[in-house]
């Protein structure tokens, strides 16, 4: 009989100030940490994680630099460096691809992982999930790792010190999960996991809807407020409670045209929950949704700062670049999930749909 998999993080701390108890998470699951993460990632928090290591008498090793991509080279790589080092606990810092590639190094290496996001661009800090790519950037697969992170700290102030497009990507992705998890699902036939999954990412959204628009006015200015809070726990715990559900398989046509964007070279290094979150818009339209409803979806994505145009992804996208992007989307295993067929001119005329509706927008 198949056992169904849940794996969670062992703890969580969130809300303003948790850094202050990560010197005291990591003290208790070894005494010699490196933190690894992205340059701008490492530069906001390495002075504070070194003075919580100094605190707890937890020998810190400095930091290392994650490439960018989340490939097996670079998952080698880290683990190597851990071998070598000694390493007994690792802190993550940064946004998903520099998470998912130091949680996959750590579980290479049984190590300890402790999460830091320096972005909220992704629910990763708390998934037992890589999401793997190629060295040049296209996306490979989703990784199922043995175990979580031993901790996930979720530090508002931090946050509300990073870019306002990392939250937007949040956001995007986070919307994600209540389109694509109602889209794949049969909703009068949900019960026990399925269920939960479906109120999660349904609380997801209901939270995007009221507090994303001051949450973005909090990482404007810099200074985390009670709406920010609210939009980091649906991008954290309750995106990453649906993933953890769901066991990953509650992706569809959104995460599928992302797939698709990392095949074109003008599109594949612009952040994942950017990408998905205009895809979103697209999905709706698959799905045939009304003109209302998808100028009501519109309406959140604007004032979430996410793309609601192909020409807001990226200039000089061709006619090409585009069937290339929709060919690599409806080959990729995401697509598999939808309860219809999505062939090539039904992605197309959502794609032009959505960009139509879009300059009706006031």
């Amino acid at each position: 009989m198949f056992t169904h998999r849940l794996v969670f993080p062992a703890s969580v701390l969130r809300g303003r100030g948790a850094v202050k108890h990560l010197g005291a998470v990591c003290g208790r699951l070894g005494q010699r940490a490196l933190l690894v993460g992205g340059i701008r990632g490492i530069e906001s928090v390495e002075a504070r994680v070194a003075d919580q290591m100094e605190q707890q008498m937890v020998s810190y090793l400095g930091h290392e630099v994650f490439n960018g991509e989340c490939c097996q080279e670079e998952i080698a790589r880290l683990a190597e460096v851990f071998r070598v080092q000694g390493v007994e606990v690792i802190v993550a810092t940064g946004g998903g691809k520099a998470l998912d590639t130091a949680k996959a190094a750590g579980v290479a290496c049984n190590l300890p992982v402790v999460t830091l996001p320096s972005i909220a661009g992704t629910c990763s800090a708390v998934t037992s999930l890589s999401f793997r790519y190629h060295q040049d950037g296209q996306f490979r697969d989703m990784f199922p790792l043995t175990y979580g992170p031993a901790a996930a700290v979720i530090d508002a102030d931090i946050l509300a010190q990073a870019p306002l497009n990392w939250l937007s990507a949040g956001i995007g992705d986070t919307l994600a999960k209540w389109y694509e998890y109602r889209a794949i699902s049969d909703m009068n036939a949900l019960s026990g996991l399925s269920g939960v999954a479906r109120t999660n990412s349904e609380l997801c959204f209901t939270l995007i809807e009221h507090f994303a628009a001051d949450a973005c006015l909090a990482v404007e200015q810099g200074k985390a407020n009670a709406a920010l809070e609210q939009v980091l726990d649906a991008i954290f715990l309750y995106a990453g409670l649906t993933s953890i559900m769901s066991n990953g398989a509650h992706t569809g046509a959104a995460h599928a045209l992302y797939e698709g964007f990392t095949a074109c070279s003008k599109t594949r290094h612009f952040p994942h929950g950017l990408l998905v979150g205009y895809g979103n818009l697209c999905l709706l339209a698959l799905e045939n949704r009304s003109d209302e409803e998808l100028h009501s979806a519109l309406a959140l994505a604007r004032a979430s700062a996410i793309p609601t145009q192909l020409d807001h992804l990226a200039e000089g996208i061709t006619e090409q670049d585009l069937a290339d992007i929709i060919d690599r989307s409806l080959s990729a295993p995401d697509m598999a999930n939808m309860p219809f067929e999505v062939d090539f001119a039904a992605m197309q005329a959502a794609i032009e749909r959505v960009n139509s509706l879009s300059q009706t927008l006031i």
